[in-house]
């Protein structure tokens, strides 16, 4: 290259001028972005050659194209050069000199917040060149055309004007010269240029120069058939994006789309999951590429927050980097690609959970918590969850694990409910006696030790259009197939509660109780146990109970039914003593601690001092009737 001929000045467009000035009095702080809109750019230029020495083979030659990136810490300059297709004195007038959309400027002058602090937009309107003023208060754009003999010369001080004169350019191509800042020199360290360069131009499709050195190395294997990837390769890959070099996987996802809208994509889900390790909610994200150049680390709204253990990368040809804005405004994309996304898991986690059980379960340990929140947040897809969501239940007394449509398989041709039952653990779940009328009509029950499970099933309400209820309401429907299995129990339970004395117990009992419940009755569904609380709310007592804990404000919990076994030994004795007045105190205070004893089999904390006491009388009085005299 020799020294340009007589210089030809031009005045900007005006909306250059005002873009400049916001560049140049450095409005964003993501300075580094300049990198990549230049790189971006030459790779732009590579590419429009190689379509040109494709097409017409008189312009093909044997050179390989690629990116060089030349620091120069002596003299305050980095050059990006090409040997692409090159500029001609039209190009870089009309290139170089206007904004390429209109409207552009306006929507980058109103950025607030965070998007104020981030560039990342900037090449998404088509003037991700000018980002070089960020970098340098003058900018030399030197470049020969494909298809002339001689080259140009542009400069600009990113001021109002730039100059364009004719020199003479060995080669095709362009080379950019920043002249940096004073404090930038950060910008001529080959390490931080190279952490730069791997970060936003990992996967730029030409080699990246820099001192010798291939910059940009790993392959993007998404754009590859999956038929000739390895195990191995991809293991590779997710090892490369995540910067854990000795992890594998536990499964990944190939995916190719071209309606409705092109993408390429390679996901994969980590082999643990931190939050159950106490490190706080996942960050959560797919690496978004537009042609293979990073657009944005951790692009949130490519999947849903419940998908948050899904990673990977996401390369779409048809977000380029200057992407209209009403398309980045209304997240038009975005939506389409996260809808084909979180469709195509959804179906490769089904897909796995019926042909892969050992694999599914061991992922469903892992990441299972995580699943089931999209219940409550994607609507569209809840039933889709809902069949991969797993359960303890009574079918193998709570071992393993088993689905909806297990449970369903099993159940009653007649049933019309899915019944659950909640607790605090596995044992005090399995001692409810609200399971007794279950276990004797050969009815399944789920087993829910987390109020989250609750709150979830509680939200999906139905499944197959079969109601989910808990065990302890009243809305609890029994299959007719089932009637029988107790028609001796149900005889006896009506036949104990119609006599007077259980008539009076019960009146005792509501005197005793009072307005802490709703109505004490005899119950239907115990047959071993004394009695139980029923619920008339339409959520279960656990439910009830987590969810006022978990309110700013804590409200009573609401009334329940106290339901009282008339067959149960002590209901009976107590019957017997009822016609005498005299053990009408001592009838209340039994009610008062079988009250206080349902409470505690139902997860509810009754008062303790007053039954600590109430104890203490019972136990005397059982010492006071017995004799003193050995017999």
């Amino acid at each position: 290259m020799t020294d340009a001929k007589e210089n030809e000045n031009f005045s900007f467009q005006a909306e250059i001028k005002q873009l400049l000035h916001l560049l140049s009095h450095s409005l964003y702080q993501n300075k580094e972005i300049a990198i990549r809109e230049l790189v971006s750019n030459a790779s732009d230029a590579l590419d429009k050659f190689r379509h040109v020495s494709l097409t017409d083979g008189k312009f093909a030659d044997d050179k390989p194209l690629e990116i060089q990136i030349i620091p120069d810490n002596d003299k305050h300059i980095l050059t990006i050069r090409d040997n692409g297709i090159g500029m001609t004195k039209e190009d870089l007038i009309s290139n170089l000199g206007t904004i390429a959309h209109s409207g552009s400027l306006d929507y980058l002058k109103n950025l607030t917040g965070d998007s104020k602090k981030d560039v990342s937009l900037i090449g998404q309107f088509g003037v991700g060149f000018y980002s070089a003023f960020m970098l340098a208060d003058r900018v030399e754009v030197v470049t020969r055309s494909y298809q002339e003999d001689n080259g140009w010369q542009w400069e600009s001080f990113g001021t109002g004007e730039f100059t364009i004169a004719e020199t003479e350019v060995e080669e095709r191509g362009t080379s950019i010269r920043l002249h940096l800042k004073e404090d930038l020199e950060e910008f001529t360290n080959p390490e931080r240029l190279k952490f730069i360069l791997t970060r936003y131009s990992t996967f730029v499709p030409h080699a990246i120069i820099m001192d010798g050195e291939h910059v940009n190395n790993q392959q993007p294997i998404w754009v590859e058939p999956k038929s000739q990837l390895t195990e191995e390769q991809y293991d590779s890959f997710y090892q490369y994006l995540t910067h854990r070099s000795e992890e594998k996987p536990l499964w990944h996802l190939h995916l190719s789309a071209d309606s409705p809208i092109q993408f390429h994509s390679i996901l994969y889900c980590a082999p643990h999951n931190m939050e159950k390790m106490g490190f706080g909610v996942m960050e959560h994200g797919l690496h978004l590429c537009a042609k293979r150049i990073l657009v944005e680390s951790q692009c949130r709204e490519l999947l849903p927050e419940y998908l948050r253990f899904v990673q990977g990368i996401v390369d779409s040809a048809d977000l380029p980097l200057n992407v209209s804005r009403e398309s980045l405004q209304d997240n038009t994309i975005f939506r389409k690609i996260a809808k084909v996304l979180t469709k195509k898991v959804l179906d490769h986690l089904q897909k796995m959970s019926e042909s892969s059980t050992e694999e599914y379960l061991k992922f469903y340990d892992e990441f299972g918590m995580t699943l089931r929140e999209g219940v409550n947040q994607d609507f569209e897809n809840r039933m889709k969850i809902a069949k991969l969501l797993r359960f303890r239940s009574s079918d193998a007394d709570g071992e393993g694990l088993t689905s909806l449509d297990e449970y369903l398989g099993r159940a009653k041709e007649d049933q019309t409910q899915i019944y659950y039952i909640g607790g605090p653990s596995l044992p005090q779940v399995k001692n409810n006696p609200n399971l007794e009328v279950f276990k004797r009509k050969g009815l399944e029950v789920l087993y829910l030790v987390d109020p989250v499970d609750e709150f979830m099933l509680a939200q999906l309400n139905t499944f197959e259009e079969k109601q989910i209820v808990s065990v302890d309401s009243a809305d609890i429907e029994f299959p007719e197939s089932t009637k029988s299995a107790d028609d001796e129990q149900t005889a006896e339970a009506e036949e104990a509660a119609s006599t007077p004395g259980f008539e009076k117990v019960v009146e005792l009992f509501k005197e005793a109780i009072g307005e802490q419940v709703q109505d004490v009755r005899a119950s239907k569904r115990l047959s071993e146990g004394i009695a139980t609380l029923v619920s008339t709310g339409g959520i279960s007592t656990q439910l009830e109970q987590a969810l006022n804990m978990s309110a700013q404000q804590q409200s009573p919990m609401s009334k329940r039914i106290l339901e009282v076994n008339a067959s149960a030994a002590l209901v009976k004795r107590l019957a017997d003593i009822s016609g005498n007045a005299e053990h009408y105190d001592f009838i209340k205070e039994c009610g008062l601690q079988i009250y206080s004893n349902a409470m505690l089999s139902a997860g509810l904390l009754p008062n303790v001092d007053e039954m600590v006491h109430r104890v203490d009388d019972l136990l005397l009085n059982a010492a006071q009737s017995r004799s003193s005299i050995v017999t």
